[in-house]
């Protein structure tokens, strides 16, 4: 439709300019004449204009019902849900990822240290966020008595047995979505085709039911880096539900050729990690992102009640909001949901049941 506008918007400047033309060169007669036959003309482009608009229109309307995804090419649908248990409008998942990343890997809170041996700052940035931030995310959640979804590798409670312990206590129903191996040396195998990744995913999916007990019907690619084979090997391996799209506020259906796949937006606005290490943004920031970003999904939804409801995944780690400070924020961040009427805080597999989206 800008398209349309700025057509017309020349269109009508190009009549002033042929009147004022017509004016200066003219006979009066001729000058009508010649008038009668511009504006005849530009009649018709207006129409034809129009009709392209409505054309248009008509056909991003049907693309969001039955498009292709971008990323795989697979065909892709909304899952209308009018609205959530309880007639909530929006709901709201905290996936919390608890990752393995080995000595000399991972995020870095200052680069310029990276080159040095050892890099006591990074590396303790690192362990703080498994040994203390990930307890204290768990021990927030179940103190709120809110839900928790937790993205883990599957080499964490390998390694990290006491501190899995921990967690898993502090949030024993929380859904647990497979996180492939680990974030660093283990991650996808891209570019080496459909039957080597879905190997990697059987892989990450035994070894979390023999150190969970739960074989997962989610997945989360490790540093959110899947391909179109990643979501086909994830179907054909058992998984349900994926948080590698990022593009909607709604449920989506990917009919894949190993099977169907439901998307749950995991949008990258509001993940913590991107905006804290790249972006410079404090937990404080967060907290009103999220608050924001929440509240206005909430708005609209009481403004137009007769739009689909929305569901959005946010992505929390322990770098960010296992500190202190950061669990101050979120702590916020939950009590201000618990206020909002619209708004559902739950996890992936709740938002699965009440989609009926079986497994």
């Amino acid at each position: 439709m800008p398209k349309f506008r700025l057509g017309r918007t020349r269109l009508l400047l190009m009549l002033q300019s042929a009147d004022m033309g017509v004016s200066v060169s003219l006979s009066s007669a001729r000058r009508e004449h010649a008038l009668k036959r511009i504006r005849k003309d530009f009649g018709r482009v207006t129409i034809v204009f129009l009709a392209l608009a409505t054309l248009a229109f008509s056909g991003s309307s049907l693309g969001a019902e039955n498009t292709s995804d971008w990323v795989t090419g697979s065909p892709r649908e909304p899952i209308h849900i009018k609205a959530w248990p309880g007639g909530k409008k929006v709901a709201v998942c905290f996936v919390f990822d608890v990752e393995v990343w080995g000595f000399g890997h991972g995020p870095n809170f200052r680069p310029d240290m990276t080159a040095r041996d050892p890099d006591v700052v990074d590396e303790g940035f690192r362990q703080y966020a498994i040994e203390w931030g990930v307890p204290r995310v768990g021990r927030l959640f179940n103190e709120e008595g809110m839900p928790l979804s937790i993205v883990l590798n599957a080499a964490f409670p390998e390694k990290y047995p006491e501190v899995w312990k921990t967690l898993r206590s502090s949030a024993p129903k929380a859904p647990i979505i497979a996180h492939g191996v680990n974030n660093s040396t283990d991650q996808l195998p891209l570019g080496r085709g459909l039957d080597e990744q879905q190997a990697y995913i059987r892989r990450t999916l035994s070894q979390l039911e023999k150190n969970t007990g739960v074989r997962p019907h989610g997945w989360s690619s490790p540093s959110v880096y899947p391909n179109a084979d990643t979501l086909r090997a994830s179907a054909a391996e058992g998984i349900t539900y994926s948080l590698d799209g990022m593009d909607s506020d709604v449920l989506s259906r990917l009919n894949t050729k190993s099977g169907p796949l439901v998307l749950i937006p995991y949008p990258a606005t509001t993940v913590d990690m991107g905006q804290y290490l790249s972006r410079f943004k404090e937990p404080s920031d967060m907290e009103r992102l999220w608050i924001d970003y929440i509240t206005e999904l909430a708005h609209e939804a009481e403004t137009h009640p007769d739009r689909d409801a929305t569901v959005v995944a946010i992505g929390i780690h322990p770098f960010v909001i296992g500190t202190p400070n950061g669990t101050a924020a979120l702590h916020r961040v939950l009590e201000n949901l618990k206020s909002q009427k619209l708004v559902w805080v739950t996890d992936t597999q709740a938002v699965m049941d009440a989609a009926d989206q079986k497994q």
